[in-house]
């Protein structure tokens, strides 16, 4: 059974960092992209970052980039979001997911896999 899991999630002050991580099992997804998407209370899941299966193009929300930087390990199964001097529109839960489709996929339809989500509080 394949099962995501996210964690890293919790509370920060406004400028704080925090760093996501997300942990598969049940199956290897070498040859998918990897991404974290969130949603905030009252609002639609949004994209927030993809990384391709080879680790060498990475996609940003325009409202994270040069703050926010995926990464993932060499076991393939592991992958992570750096997030630094967040804001307290950063605030949602944060998931990971894997899709069969290019770095550029942003909408949640087009993955596959999801974890349960991990809650991000950014206080001002």
């Amino acid at each position: 059974q394949v099962e995501l899991v996210e964690s890293g999630g919790g509370l920060v002050q406004a400028g704080g960092s925090l760093r996501l991580s997300c942990a598969a099992s049940g199956r290897t997804f070498y040859s998918y992209t990897k991404g974290w998407f969130r949603q905030a209370p009252g609002k639609e899941r949004e994209f927030v970052a993809a990384i391709s299966a080879k680790g060498d193009t990475t996609n940003y929300a325009d409202s994270v980039k040069a703050r926010f930087t995926i990464s993932k390990d060499s076991a393939e199964n592991t992958w992570y979001l750096q997030m630094n001097h967040l804001t307290p529109e950063d605030t949602a839960i944060y998931y990971c997911a894997t899709a069969w489709a290019n770095p550029g996929a942003r909408k949640p339809s087009e993955y596959q896999y999801w974890g349960q989500g991990t809650q991000v509080t950014v206080s001002s």
